[in-house]
């Protein structure tokens, strides 16, 4: 990829525009697509998908997260601040993105609309990034389109990407549309407007679950949600745990008809042993950067 086709924000300061197109360029390793390996739900979904029966023994420790990311071919990895520190140091290679707010899952819609506020502030991960030394390449917050609650949400997001730019990282938004005033976030339309709206806030990704597929419907329908975006752009969230094969052909799917610029996959990963979750992540970085077919794909998986 070439200076040219990366569109960096008039809301990057001058003095980072260097800084923000190697962080961009590193995070998407110059293929304009971005493989994001997700480790917040750590937070998000608490012990939920680390420990049960249908989950590898592995996953029970945190430093499970850190190994893959440190051994995978990886665009980023997306963790809180918290974790980071406590295993960093011991994987300095690896790139970040500190996932600015975080929820667990306790609090259902029926009981009240989602909200998840901002933990830490820019210039308080500023300062951990100066002493730590680490690569922090960009920052994440998810936001609930629908949610009571939208609005403030819609303020903080705003000034974090700013501020984000300012100092040259990338950011990421996570986009769910949800809460009482929400009957379908699937909607391929709804999906297409919240991408928008993540466009309105000036992010330089927007992270969205993949529309439900009507009968007879394909995944050219996600055209709508990558054209509302314009120059953001749009995501897959990887979803709920699936076989390999059906994963790895819906991803091919989602970025070849229907246009997405990579995904953001957690589970599908983490819950399998060290090694064959390096293996998983190698195919999904196959397809998504390589553009490997399916079938060459599950060839690096090895399964």
């Amino acid at each position: 990829m070439n200076e040219n086709k990366v569109v960096v924000p008039l809301d990057v300061a001058p003095e980072m525009r260097e800084t923000y197109l190697a962080n961009y360029r590193k995070i998407t390793q110059d293929t304009g697509r971005l493989m994001l390996f997700a480790g917040d739900q750590k937070a998000e979904h608490l012990n939920d998908d680390f420990y049960g029966a249908r989950v590898a023994a592995d996953d029970a420790n945190p430093e499970h997260l850190f190994r893959i990311a440190s051994q995978a071919r990886i665009g980023v990895f997306a963790s809180q601040l918290g974790l980071i520190a406590r295993y960093g140091m011991d994987y300095p290679q690896v790139p970040y993105l500190v996932k600015m707010n975080s929820k667990t899952n306790l609090i259902k819609t029926a009981q009240r609309d989602p909200q998840s506020q901002q933990w830490q502030t820019m210039e308080q991960l500023a300062r951990f990034r100066a002493g730590s030394g680490l690569q922090i390449l960009g920052v994440g917050f998810t936001i609930y389109p629908g949610s009571e609650f939208e609005s403030e949400a819609y303020g903080e997001v705003a000034r974090l990407v700013f501020e984000a730019h300012q100092q040259g990282l990338v950011t990421v938004v996570w986009a769910y549309p949800r809460g009482k005033a929400v009957a379908n976030e699937l909607d391929p339309h709804l999906v297409a407007g919240v991408a928008g709206m993540a466009a309105c806030l000036g992010t330089d990704f927007v992270k969205v679950n993949f529309p439900e597929l009507k009968e007879g419907a394909t995944a050219a329908v996600f055209k709508e949600a990558v054209l509302a975006a314009g120059r953001t752009k749009v995501i897959c969230a990887g979803g709920k745990e699936t076989s390999a094969d059906e994963f790895l052909s819906l991803l091919h799917d989602q970025i070849h008809i229907g246009g997405a610029a990579g995904n953001a996959t957690g589970r599908n990963i983490h819950m399998r042993p060290l090694d064959e979750a390096v293996r998983f992540c190698n195919a999904i970085s196959a397809i998504t950067l390589d553009d490997a077919s399916v079938a060459n794909a599950l060839k690096v998986y090895g399964k």
